[in-house]
């Protein structure tokens, strides 16, 4: 029996070296899990199980068990590098095989758009249609765009700022009501850019001529061009503001006013389209008796621009950023959880696939119930106590040495009785 037991002892130590050797040498793979061995001992019984006095006949490896604590995140300068704070696993697929489940979120862009892994397998999750709404459903490998983005044309403005209550009238006595060349003719002017169907910028110049107290003409010019003429080709006011006798919100326009841009010529000579129906908000108006200062100018037209970057969002949504300084989502990464993790098959690649002992996964979106969360431009490092893990190798190797000294030791015994006379 002493030989059984040593020899068993020796198997399963061998076997817990081979555990704390792979353990030692995935301790730079990113997304590794440490495994830890488990052992069992083991007893000759009678058939019916009544024995007494047992000794046992030495242990056996009851287990490898896989060890799903969170490694450490550490920061890298590739937006495409992605780890999961808390539960969750990444899915990847190959379009063949039953999808595999990692925590190793070293990703890339491969020719096609695809995000991949360093074996190709492409990660999962839910497309965004044209106008960047994420289509929720079944995943899909996720494919990111690779087209620029159309442009719009402007269809609101709104326009924040304060006219000095305190400034002189500056309505002419007679002729045209402004003369645009003439600075005397109007107070203040500002400036803004606005887009056509085809992403043309178009300059707009408002300007603000004061005609009586708490009343201001409003004059707009494209590309140089007053918006609105009389039939002597005067400009005529597109709105007039009148603001209440404490230089607060205006008491008219109520609403916006609807600007229809014409079809102009640019700086360098190109003709731009009209741009009709522009809705121009000037409710963030005052009066006050400060100098004139625009708070807010913004439009909502944008001209055509190219994929500059992507960058991931911590509830797993991917932005696609463009030249044109807009962006919009190109779709959503799902994550999943089991019941039992421990229950995953390792299939090699820092990957797992599911089992019968794990359950089917669930699935879901970083950061909904348990599940963690995504970081963009960092990895999770492997989960193993160097230290540790080398303390265990010299404790393995005591255990055997000592499992091979009880082999030893018996055949001295056998040696004895070979030699009695």
């Amino acid at each position: 029996m002493s030989f059984q037991q040593g020899l068993s002892g020796l198997n399963a130590t061998s076997k817990n070296l081979e555990v704390i050797g792979n353990n030692i040498a995935n301790s730079n793979t990113y997304g590794f899990k440490a495994s830890r061995a488990e052992f069992a001992d083991m007893y000759a019984t009678s058939m019916s199980g009544t024995g007494t006095n047992n000794i046992g006949i030495g242990v056996n490896l009851a287990a490898v068990a896989q060890q799903f604590t969170q490694g450490n995140i550490v920061t890298t300068e590739n937006p495409m590098d992605l780890s999961l704070n808390g539960a969750g696993f990444f899915q990847v697929t190959d379009g063949k095989s039953p999808v595999t489940y990692t925590r190793n979120g070293q990703f890339k862009v491969d020719r096609e758009g695809f995000v991949v892994n360093n074996q190709g397998d492409k990660l999962m999750g839910y497309p965004a249609d044209g106008n960047g709404i994420i289509q929720p459903g079944t995943a899909g490998p996720l494919r990111m765009p690779t087209a620029g983005i159309d442009p719009a044309a402007t269809s609101t403005i709104t326009l924040e700022m304060n006219l000095d209550s305190r400034a002189a009238t500056t309505l002419p006595a007679a002729g045209p009501q402004i003369v645009l060349s003439d600075p005397r003719t109007y107070n203040n002017a500002t400036s803004l850019t606005v887009y056509d169907d085809k992403g043309q910028d178009v300059a707009l110049t408002y300007y603000f001529q004061k005609a009586a107290t708490d009343t201001w003409n409003v004059y707009v010019t494209a590309n140089g061009a007053p918006i609105s003429t009389d039939a002597s080709g005067n400009p005529l006011a597109s709105t007039t503001i009148n603001f209440p006798p404490n230089g607060g919100t205006p008491t008219a326009p109520v609403g916006t006013v609807t600007l229809n841009i014409p079809a102009s010529t640019n700086g360098n000579g190109a003709q731009t389209l009209a741009i009709p129906n522009v809705q121009l908000d000037l409710s963030g108006a005052t009066q006050y008796g400060s100098n004139f200062a625009v708070t807010d100018l913004v439009q909502n037209g944008y001209a055509p621009g190219q994929l500059v970057g992507i960058q991931f969002e911590g509830n797993g949504i991917v932005t696609a950023r463009y030249s044109n300084g807009q962006s919009k989502p190109a779709g959503q990464v799902e994550i999943a959880t089991f019941r039992n993790n421990q229950g995953l098959l390792p299939m090699g690649g820092n990957g797992w696939q599911r089992s019968f002992a794990s359950g089917d996964p669930v699935l879901g979106i970083p950061g909904d119930g348990n599940l963690g969360t995504i970081q963009s431009g960092s990895l999770e490092e492997a989960n193993v106590d160097l230290t540790g893990e080398l303390v265990n190798m010299i404790t393995a190797q005591r255990v055997y040495q000592a499992n091979a000294q009880t082999i030893k030791t018996q055949d001295q015994v056998l040696q004895t009785l070979v030699n009695l006379r």
